[in-house]
């Protein structure tokens, strides 16, 4: 066997390697660059759970990054336990094929309770006092007391949020260094987010000096891990999952699924206005630029299907044809699903007056939102002083007090301005394989199904 790493960077498109990404670009003139031929949704979950799978969403059921849980009639994001998703993983099948065989797994997602010999993900402590504290979960557990006491606190407020930066990029790539020299995986699965920030709050325009800087930031990371596999005759595939491009604003599709009379909410406290999924007729769990449409009644699929074709910035709307013709004919998919226009991608947005927004829509919380929230990225620009605000706040829960951290807008959308979700026109604009073998690479692009069979040969071939 081969030792191998694959370093998933997130958003790294062709147009992006160049003088800011020097070890990258090295790594691809000595191997081989290849565009990767992904999935839709081109998005974290489902296009993570393919390349490790080698199975289109149809087969392994990661239809976006969360979906309409029918029994429990909730919408559930970024959940978990490995357990979500189906079909044989990469790690089982080189564990197959040698016993020896080892995985580490280091902020892949689905990342709980999976196979692999060791694993690190997010997963924040949620106190009955109501705070939420920055942690992370691994296995076996003395590895997450390992790196907390060398690496110190994993910085979740770092890793998504206003405040994300390079910051918990650099926790992972040393966290993984210290996997790969102190266990000596025979594969080790890396994942870098930095890119993803900027890219959503400022677009690709390598113009721009801070996402230059950002390019220059994640390169160094990449270095100092490509440097360690090079040292220990390992193997290398750079990976990412999905191309950023231009975006202007949002389509609200639930909006209008709601001034049609489908969607029925629930009134709570001070006026604010719950999603009441199991009472809707129909409504749209939203992700970046698809949305999956859950209609109860299929009597009425062809009349929300008009609707939503009907809407300003939606491209296409598919129903049981074009699921099956994407590979998204799996029994979590909505009766529908949409996709926006190159430039639009899809709020979660149901509410018609903001003052009636939930009062979770003025934070981040992923977990709560029936839907995908890139505002997030961004404080509310109606806050004069936002550090000031937000320290105020937290000053309020350390002292005991209950304090909601409400910096976020519930509905500034033109301030994204790069999205992803649907295939990129341009593929120099979208997802790319490197490998250090130029002889184990394909002559075309390698499609996204292909990615598990390809590592397993870095490693067995």
């Amino acid at each position: 066997m081969q030792k191998t790493l694959v370093i998933l960077v997130v958003g790294l498109a062709p147009h992006l390697l160049g003088r800011d990404t020097p070890n990258l670009q090295r790594l691809a003139e000595r191997g081989a660059l290849r565009p990767l031929d992904t999935v839709t949704p081109a998005v974290t979950c489902t296009v993570q759970s393919t390349l490790v799978t080698g199975l289109m969403p149809l087969g392994h059921g990661a239809v976006a990054n969360g979906w309409y849980f029918r029994d429990l009639r909730e919408v559930l994001l970024w959940r978990q336990p490995n357990n979500l998703v189906e079909g044989e993983k990469i790690w089982d099948a080189g564990r197959k094929r040698d016993a020896d065989f080892t995985c580490a797994k280091m902020f892949w997602w689905y990342n709980m309770y999976s196979t692999a010999d060791w694993s690190a993900t997010p997963r924040p402590m949620y106190p009955a006092d109501g705070r939420k504290i920055p942690d992370h979960y691994a296995h076996p557990h003395a590895l997450h007391d390992e790196l907390d006491a060398k690496l110190g606190q994993f910085p979740l407020f770092k890793f998504w949020g206003p405040l994300a930066d390079i910051t918990s990029s650099d926790w992972i790539a040393k966290a993984t260094l210290h996997v790969m020299q102190t266990r000596d995986p025979t594969l080790t699965l890396t994942y870098l987010p930095h890119l993803d920030y900027n890219l959503q709050r400022l677009g690709p325009d390598l113009d721009h000096p801070r996402l230059r800087e950002d390019l220059r930031e994640i390169d160094a990371l990449c270095g100092e891990l490509i440097e360690e596999a090079d040292r220990t005759g390992r193997r290398i595939v750079v990976v990412s999952e999905y191309g950023i491009t231009k975006a202007t604003d949002a389509v609200h599709i639930n909006r209008a699924l709601r001034q049609a009379g489908l969607i029925a909410v629930r009134p709570e406290e001070h006026g604010r206005e719950i999603l009441d999924c199991g009472a809707s007729a129909a409504f749209a769990m939203a992700d970046h630029q698809i949305a999956h449409i859950y209609v109860a009644d299929p009597a009425r699929i062809p009349e929300v299907k008009a609707l939503v074709e009907g809407l300003d910035g939606v491209e296409s709307v598919w129903d049981e044809e074009g699921k099956k013709a994407h590979g998204l004919d799996h029994p979590r998919s909505g009766e529908l699903v949409a996709v926006t226009k190159a430039d639009r991608w899809f709020s979660y947005y149901y509410w018609l007056d903001d003052e009636k927004a939930p009062d979770f829509a003025r934070t981040v919380d992923i977990h709560r939102k029936p839907g995908y929230d890139p505002v997030e990225l961004f404080v509310d620009p109606e806050i004069r002083n936002p550090k000031l605000a937000a320290g105020l706040k937290l000053a309020k829960r350390k002292a005991g007090f209950r304090q909601l951290l409400d910096i976020i807008s519930p509905s500034a959308t033109h301030l994204v301005k790069g999205t992803h979700g649907r295939i990129t026109d341009d593929p120099a604009e979208g997802p790319l394989v490197i490998s250090s073998e130029a002889d184990l690479m394909p002559e075309a692009p390698v499609r996204a199904i292909d990615f598990k069979s390809l590592v397993l040969r870095h490693v067995f071939d």
